[in-house]
């Protein structure tokens, strides 16, 4: 039995796009939040990471986005490009083609950092809505992202059955490789309490 993390439904999800995506004029683009580095992860360097794939995909870069690297580079010691210049490139290259945009674990992204990149990703869905965002996070995020990107959400709780996690837990329980180490009362409270605290995991 497995069981899927908001990292799998995601890889699944993406890969799916990918597989649609052959040979046709669209783009897909992924970043995966990680908690470890949630504070590098700043909303400037995710859309530049969802960028940077958008781009990669066109058969040519438009002028502006040359230019904008090209003037960057002249800058003693280098500049990166702010937020809103990023914004502006989104806006420009999925407007061009059929977009999809994938963020895992949005919950694990600083609050602050959060609006920001919601407020963003409705400035991209504002000139270029035939654009698609799929997100998954605990579902503390859902009202703030009901806020950020009003009238343009779809939500889907994802949370497994009871039984499905007793039955997880029966098979993982089965391959302890030291059994001598529980006995029937601990066991007993493991199958009751984990199901028990066990709610929806991620939308």
């Amino acid at each position: 039995m497995q069981v899927l993390t908001s990292y799998d439904v995601s890889s699944l999800v993406i890969d799916k796009l990918c597989d649609l995506a052959k040979g046709r004029n669209v783009a897909v683009a992924c970043f995966y939040f990680d908690f470890a580095a949630r504070k590098e992860q700043s909303p400037a360097k995710v859309l530049g990471a969802l960028l940077k794939q958008v781009v990669r995909g066109m058969e040519k870069v438009p002028r502006e986005i040359v230019q904008a690297y090209e003037d960057q580079k002249k800058v003693l010691g280098g500049r990166r490009l702010e937020l809103a210049e990023i914004v502006k490139m989104l806006q420009m290259t999925s407007s061009e083609k059929p977009t999809f945009i994938c963020i895992d674990a949005l919950d694990e992204c600083v609050p602050g950092n959060q609006a920001k990149l919601l407020d963003s990703l409705n400035q991209v869905l504002q000139k270029s809505p035939g654009t698609r965002i799929f997100v998954t996070g605990r579902p503390q995020i859902r009202p703030e992202i009901g806020r950020r990107l009003a009238g343009k959400v779809t939500s889907l709780s994802i949370c497994p059955k009871r039984d499905d996690i007793i039955r997880y837990l029966h098979v993982r329980l089965g391959e302890d490789t030291n059994p001598d180490a529980m006995d029937n009362s601990l066991e007993a409270d493991i199958l009751k309490k984990i199901p028990d605290d066990i709610s929806a995991m991620y939308v």
